[in-house]
């Protein structure tokens, strides 16, 4: 594996939690990032991985950031104002820390808009303010005071993130098997573009088939990531896009009632919410309609304005089929009623098998379907670098490539994924994603019934939501 530095962090080096993403992110930065050892610093109110960071040479702060100490110990790491936080935590307010950042003039980087405590359990805000839109807008409001500011990276991972790179990979892969002319330079070229090939919508769709020799204990939550951050979008109210092409809102479904509208929520619970899609290998397959940033930022990119009306949007949503463990780690949850008590990451140690297929299906265009990806064993992932498993490494890769654009872009501002060069994050992040790969295949969601029974179903499109829903 290589050990190219692609890029410097001048100043210290901030990053906020250290569970699995930051100790797999960690040995990347020391293969690719240049820094001053003597000031990077890991926030982590655990004590548990005190002895890795000793053994990496990393000063570990063990203090949990709130709203009333979360800038006097932040200020205080970055004396001279110069540097960049990696903020991989939960229930530490990204907005806070973001506005905070443009303050002491230093980079930023998150994987979600995160939010204090208690708005994803036991909130008394009503369900359309637990989504994702509204935390999105405000971001995207905060941008807008800070144009020009240090660069902040808005909710970069493997998705969202990885994928929206991926997505115009595909468009231009999409683009050259149709004949389509394709030279996108701006965001409306790509909206353009993508209404030119006549997609009706993209599923980010996923399939993790990694598996332990040993059995998930009852009552206990098994993930091949943060538990945390699967329980809190899991159960905040399913989210997508909206294209411009659906005839009728799903039941439950709303539009919501401010803001440019690009999206919808479902009154219930996204990891309750399944829908058919597609992925390599295993074909058809439920997904679950897990809100996430990107089923929010791509259809708002892809939207091409005739005036101020939209004429031509994608449809747009998260699409998983989590691990099996996982997968019935939900069902215990779900029929329980409650939060579990217990929960476990599987390392890459107890992981025997499987990996996971990560890309973007889209839909509705000349070829009917096309899923193009990453496709990553866990075997591989453990070889690429220290502390992996296929589902973690997809997401370490995206937060290195994400450090490295903020650092040789350093004054854009507030961006999101769409918003940056995706060929540079992708020729970074490459070297960790398996196979690359592109799948066209005839399927639509009216296949595969094993029995006819009542539905509400569009037999003359079959690109509808109402035809890939199966709640």
């Amino acid at each position: 594996m290589t050990q190219e530095v692609h890029a410097t962090v001048e100043g210290a080096l901030v990053m906020i939690g250290f569970g699995s993403i930051g100790r797999g992110v960690l040995p990347l930065i020391e293969r690719h990032i240049g820094f001053d050892r003597a000031r990077m610093v890991v926030i982590e109110p655990s004590a548990d991985y005190a002895p890795l960071l000793q053994e990496h040479g990393i000063r570990h702060l063990q203090v949990a950031l709130t709203a009333e100490n979360f800038a006097g110990v932040l200020c205080g790491l970055f004396p001279d104002g110069t540097g960049m936080i990696v903020n991989l935590s939960v229930d530490v307010d990204s907005i806070e820390l973001m506005k905070l950042a443009q303050t002491m003039g230093v980079l930023y980087i998150d994987t979600v808009v995160e939010p204090w405590p208690g708005f994803y359990f036991g909130s008394p805000l009503p369900n359309a303010e637990r989504t994702n839109y509204p935390l999105r807008e405000r971001v995207r409001e905060l941008g807008k005071a800070y144009a020009g500011g240090p660069t902040a990276v808005s909710c970069c991972g493997a998705n969202p993130g990885m994928v929206s790179w991926l997505l115009k990979e595909a468009l231009l892969r999409l683009a050259a098997d149709t004949g389509v002319p394709a030279d996108p330079q701006s965001r409306e070229d790509w909206a353009g573009l993508m209404q030119r090939l006549g997609v009706k919508g993209i599923h980010i769709a996923e399939r993790d088939t990694q598996v332990s020799a040993r059995p998930k204990p009852p009552g206990v939550f098994v993930n091949t990531w943060s538990v945390d951050g699967l329980l809190s979008e899991g159960y905040q109210p399913a989210e997508l896009g909206w294209g411009t092409h659906e005839k009728k809102l799903p039941p439950l479904g709303h539009a919501f009632d401010n803001g440019p509208g690009y999206a919808i929520w479902i009154d219930r619970p996204g990891a309750d919410t399944r829908v058919r899609s597609w992925c390599p290998e295993v074909g058809p397959q439920y997904g679950l309609v897990i809100t996430h940033n990107e089923a929010l930022s791509i259809p708002d990119y892809y939207t091409v304005r005739d005036g101020g009306r939209a004429v031509y949007r994608p449809t747009c949503h998260y699409a998983y089929h989590p691990c099996n463990d996982a997968v019935l780690s939900l069902y215990e949850a779900n029929g329980a009623g409650k939060l579990p008590e217990a929960q476990h990451i599987l390392t890459a140690e107890e992981i025997t098998g499987g990996g996971d297929d990560l890309g973007v299906l889209l839909y509705g265009h000349a070829k009917g379907a096309m899923w193009y990806g990453s496709r990553l064993s866990c075997a591989e992932a453990r070889r690429l670098a220290p502390y992996q498993n296929a589902t973690g490494m997809q997401v370490t890769s995206a937060v290195l490539a994400a450090m490295v654009w903020a650092a040789e872009n350093p004054g854009e501002g507030f961006v999101e994924a769409d918003e940056m060069d995706h060929a540079r994050c992708l020729a970074v992040q490459r070297p960790y994603l398996g196979s690359v790969e592109c799948h066209y295949t005839d399927w639509t969601p009216l296949q595969n019934r094993i029995n006819r029974f009542a539905e509400d179903r569009d037999d003359q499109d079959p690109w509808q939501f109402v035809n890939f829903l199966a709640v």
